[in-house]
């Protein structure tokens, strides 16, 4: 009976789990800011056959190495359909990052604290929200997450050199993914320190076995850098060399030293924590105290998950370029340090008021801001269907909402007080599943860019040719034909010269569509067509007799443009 119940409980989290992180998958299409971007660049990979060197419309793109859309443009070799393969990925290494700190967790400490682990991460707001995300950060925290469960196994399990060398290749494989993933490597500062300071149960044996773990990941990068780095050489394009210096150097230790964007105080990512990593954190008063007390007992499976966790903080707030989503691979090791203590946190009276209370203001929020779009002002209404380039109501958004709300409060109802925690829980759950079940479908013809191409594609003549112009990766990607581009990262005013001498070659068949701000004086706006908004951007479609004849498109700050 006792087997069963174990059983019974594993299942139910894998189940919870996969509901929870897959309800939607197949329903949309990629969004901004990055879906669209390297769901674009696996497509090119299927399309051209050259995966080693990825494209963003006719320009290589150097931003990132492109392991994770490998992974995208292989599902979609599988599966034949784009919307399940962009996000796939992502589904895969969520689900395989949960599986590290379960199974951690019940070597380190017994089963129990293995699903109290799993419990935490998958309800944390941050990582369940990134997890529903085609971008690379969910990749990266698996690599991240495996070099952790790699490298803590063999410390703290009286050493296992295979575990070592998939601590390092792990750790080979997420910089390859992301520079960022090197990171998993500090874990050997803390080993390091409890090994000298002979805390019990920390094991370093210094052998000639300990070179097999920088050799596996030698091995992992160069799965990628090696070919990379021949073929640019040889090639005789010059702007293949132009990408391995940028990607090596200038997306790496340059971004990193002289960060560009994203600028944030050194206390951001302690902002980050506190807001994103709820329920999680609000166990920390109690987590507090009594991880002091098992440091001084000198127990290093606390050491050396919250020492990494603490490094990792530091290594991103000392950059002054600061984005939410780097500190998500401190996550998983923080809900392992949390793990052991939450059963007797959840069993303390103030705790347990906490976790219901939190569960109510989340239902409360959901209904009256269903009920403040339904019966509140309509300026609020049309403003938000102005911005996202909708063609319906706000009603089916109003709806959404109430019954997320209704769903948190009916977990409320069934748990009540007496079990505070699993209404805690199962209200997330509710929540995660309709966010993925209905607001992917409303959201996403807007979102994607998709229903303003769709549009686009029925308004011009069947035989018509199309040019972008101060174009975003969602307008080539939801392309319902081949369209010309003209450069991403090229001025916008020389992107419109050139498209207006490639418009000038056939102008009875070729179309422009052009973002209103790159519009010019070249332009006669009351020839030109109103195509629609999308992504809280203006777009236009000018033929031929729009433009200005003999005029050629000036120089001028391009204006701001929101994500």
């Amino acid at each position: 009976m006792l087997k069963t119940t174990r059983s019974r409980e594993t299942w139910l989290f894998w189940i919870l789990a996969l509901l929870v992180l897959g309800a939607g998958l197949g329903l949309r299409d990629p969004w901004p800011a990055d879906e669209p971007r390297f769901t674009l660049v696996a497509k090119h990979m299927v399309e051209s056959g050259d995966w080693l060197f990825p494209h963003r419309g006719n320009e290589l793109y150097s931003d990132k190495p492109p392991v994770f859309m490998w992974l995208q443009a292989a599902a979609y070799s599988v599966f034949g359909n784009w919307r399940v393969a962009f996000m796939l990925p992502s589904l895969l290494a969520a689900l395989g990052t949960l599986w590290c700190v379960v199974d951690l967790g019940k070597r380190l400490w017994t089963r129990r604290v293995g699903l109290y682990a799993g419990y935490a991460l998958l309800f944390t707001l941050h990582f369940t929200y990134q997890a529903k995300k085609a971008q690379i950060d969910p990749t990266v925290v698996f690599w991240i997450t495996l070099a952790n469960y790699g490298l803590l196994r063999h410390f703290l399990r009286g050493g296992d050199w295979r575990m070592w060398m998939l601590g390092w290749f792990a750790a080979g494989m997420g910089t390859i993914t992301k520079g960022v993933g090197a990171l998993a490597l500090l874990m050997l500062v803390p080993a390091v320190l409890g090994a000298l300071r002979q805390w019990p149960g920390v094991v370093f044996p210094r052998r000639w076995q300990l070179l097999l773990g920088p050799l596996a990941f030698v091995f992992a990068v160069s799965l990628w850098l090696v070919p990379m780095v021949t073929s640019a050489l040889h090639h005789p394009d010059p702007t293949y060399h132009a990408y391995m210096e940028d990607i090596l150097f200038r997306q790496t230790a340059k971004r990193y030293a002289q960060s560009w964007d994203h600028h944030q105080p050194p206390w951001y990512h302690l902002t980050v924590m506190a807001s994103m990593w709820l329920p999680l954190l609000l166990a920390l008063p109690w987590a507090l105290p009594a991880w002091k007390r098992r440091l001084q007992r000198r127990d290093p499976r606390y050491l050396l998950p919250l020492l990494w966790w603490a490094l990792v903080l530091l290594f991103f707030s000392i950059p002054n370029g600061k984005r939410d989503v780097y500190i998500l691979p401190a996550l998983p090791m923080a809900c392992l340090a949390f793990a052991p203590l939450l059963p007797g946190i959840v069993r303390k009276a103030w705790p347990r008021r906490i976790a219901f209370a939190f569960a109510a203001l989340f239902a409360l929020l959901l209904t009256g801001a269903g009920l403040a779009m339904l019966l509140g002002n309509p300026g609020f209404e049309a403003k938000l269907i102005g911005d996202r380039g909708l063609h319906a109501s706000a009603a089916p958004f109003a709806w959404t909402l109430l019954a997320m709300g209704g769903g948190a409060w009916a977990g409320l109802l069934w748990f009540g007080l007496r079990r505070p925690l699993a209404a805690l829980l199962s209200s997330l759950a509710v929540v995660w599943v309709l966010y993925g079940l209905l607001v992917y479908p409303l959201l996403n013809d807007s979102s994607s860019a998709r229903g303003l191409m769709t549009a686009i594609d029925r308004r011009l003549p069947a035989d018509a040719q199309l040019g972008l112009v101060a174009w975003k990766e969602q307008n080539l990607l939801m392309a319902q034909r081949p369209a010309a581009t003209f450069g991403f990262r090229v001025p916008w005013h020389e992107q419109l010269r050139q498209a207006i001498a490639w418009q000038g070659e056939a102008p009875q068949r070729r179309w422009l569509l052009v973002q209103e701000p790159a519009l010019s004086e070249c332009i006669d706006r009351s020839k030109a067509e109103f195509a629609g908004r999308s992504n809280r951007r203006a777009w236009w479609l000018v033929p031929a007799t729009a433009v200005v004849p003999g005029c050629r498109p000036a120089a001028k700050p391009d204006a701001a443009d929101p994500d």
